[in-house]
């Protein structure tokens, strides 16, 4: 006999991210997509909101999850939000995480059989870890955009120095001429500055609400430049030059690590999917043997050598640049 169980629980859960997927579009549009070639900010200005509302709401957008850290089990969850610049307020991404475990309930209990406890822990599975999956896809897909466009943004700042352009102006330009998420970013940093604000401290909050070491040295450049003078054209045409070639080694070292990356994802992934495999082809596997008294510990054992396996292998295949 053959058991859908498993089949039906991945189902469940794809269903829980495509709903979130769907209710941010629907609530904030394609306005938040990143993949555009206007930024959101200049979008906003366009359909001719005022310049303090627009930065506002990206300054609250930008800060919100930074400030929740306290509530309880969010603060797991807040680097993450606050990386990918998450648009719902930890309010509503908590009451997500409820409505999806919901969802997730009502699905497990229309297609499976499962104890009210399973079906209770595995919505509440689903709805955290599924709405925590779809964050973090969103943090390392915005993070690894900003580190691509990074280098052209303090490019494009080179030149607006060289030419004879303020430091302002070439915030501006930047803001005006790179997409999202920099774009935006950086025209946050260039409202700031019109209204008064020094350039130094607002790119210094920006590299550490992204935390990205190279925004740390910009900050450090700018800063340096303001207090000391000097040319800051020559001194970011450098910085820019080393941002490209740390970008560079980090894609040379991710190419060399790709195989053990890999290995390792097989030899954790493994056992699961023999598991799973084991479940819907044969239910009644373990029948014999998991009403014995040695079943639970040794199902434990194996857990936390599986968790352990998986957080070496993640160790030993994690190298910073």
């Amino acid at each position: 006999m053959i058991s859908m169980a498993p089949v039906i629980y991945l189902l469940i859960f794809v269903a829980v991210l495509l709903l979130v997927e769907g209710l941010y579009l629907l609530v904030f549009g394609k306005s938040i997509s990143l993949n555009k070639r206007v930024n959101r900010r200049l979008e906003m200005l366009e359909k001719g909101d005022r310049r303090e509302e627009v930065l506002e709401r990206l300054r609250k957008e930008a800060s919100q999850h930074s400030s929740a850290r306290s509530i309880p089990l969010y603060s797991i969850l807040a680097s993450k939000a606050q990386k990918a610049n998450i648009a719902f307020s930890p309010t509503a991404l908590i009451a997500i995480m409820a409505g999806a475990s919901f969802v997730a309930f009502f699905a497990l209990s229309m297609a499976t059989e499962a104890g009210i406890y399973i079906r209770a822990i595995l919505a509440l599975a689903m709805g955290m870890g599924g709405v925590y999956f779809w964050v973090h896809s969103k943090a390392k897909k915005r993070m690894t955009m900003c580190e691509e466009q990074l280098p052209d943004a303090v490019e494009l700042m080179v030149r607006s120095l060289r030419v004879g352009h303020p430091l302002a102006s070439a915030i501006q330009a930047v803001a005006r001429e790179i997409p999202d998420p920099m774009g935006t970013e950086f025209g946050i940093i260039a409202d700031e500055a019109a209204y008064g604000r020094n350039v130094a401290e607002a790119i210094s909050e920006m590299a550490e609400r992204l935390d990205m070491q190279d925004l740390r040295f910009l900050a450090v450049a700018v800063s340096i430049q303001q207090s000391s003078g000097g040319n800051l054209a020559e001194v970011l045409d450098g910085l820019c030059k080393v941002i490209r070639s740390r970008f560079k080694l980090m894609r040379r070292v991710s190419a060399i690590t790709a195989e053990p990356r890999w290995s390792g994802i097989f030899l954790s992934g493994f056992p699961l999917a023999i598991l799973v495999i084991i479940q819907v082809v044969s239910p009644d596997y373990y029948d014999r043997v998991k009403d014995t008294a040695a079943f639970i510990p040794t199902a434990i054992v194996v857990a936390v050598l599986l968790g352990a396996n998986m957080l070496f292998m993640k160790i030993m295949t994690t190298i910073k640049v």
